[in-house]
């Protein structure tokens, strides 16, 4: 969870410009306990389409995008690169005696522009998808020794 600090705007140097301009001090902490609801209770207003957390990370080599997707299939997995951005959806079926429910999630990343398009892979184990993004070699670091002289 990111954690914003909130600090109430400094107006005392410009009190003849903001002359009316009543701000409350907790708009800011407000609109942040909207947006914190909203993402947390998005799950119980019975919209189709939902959003999964993924995690980012890279090492020297690649650059990595995790997503955990318990309970849904390989086949039902979907992962696509368009414009710059990776799209990773997939759907889900349930049951309930004579009601079926499909759930489709789906989640967008913006790949970096240092990837090398043509080598990416994705690997789905145990519910876990793993998209691999390699870097293109120029932008790799690279040690370089220096000569004493």
């Amino acid at each position: 969870m990111r954690i914003i600090r909130y600090n109430q705007p400094y107006t005392r140097g410009y009190a003849p410009f903001f002359r009316g301009y009543n701000r409350s001090a907790w708009s800011g902490l407000e609109n942040e306990i909207d947006r914190l609801f909203a993402s947390t209770l998005g799950d119980f207003t019975g919209t189709e389409s939902r959003q999964f957390p993924v995690d980012l990370y890279e090492d020297k080599d690649n650059a990595y995008v995790r997503a955990e997707l318990p309970g849904i299939s390989r086949e039902a997995i979907q992962v696509e690169l368009v414009d710059g951005s990776l799209a990773i959806s997939a759907t889900r079926k349930t049951k309930d005696g004579d009601n079926e429910q499909l759930f489709e999630l789906k989640r967008s990343v913006t790949v970096p522009d240092n990837v090398q398009v043509d080598q990416i892979g994705a690997a789905y184990e145990n519910g876990v998808l793993t998209v691999t993004l390699p870097k293109q070699e120029a932008t790799k670091p690279k040690k370089i020794t220096v000569a004493v002289k």
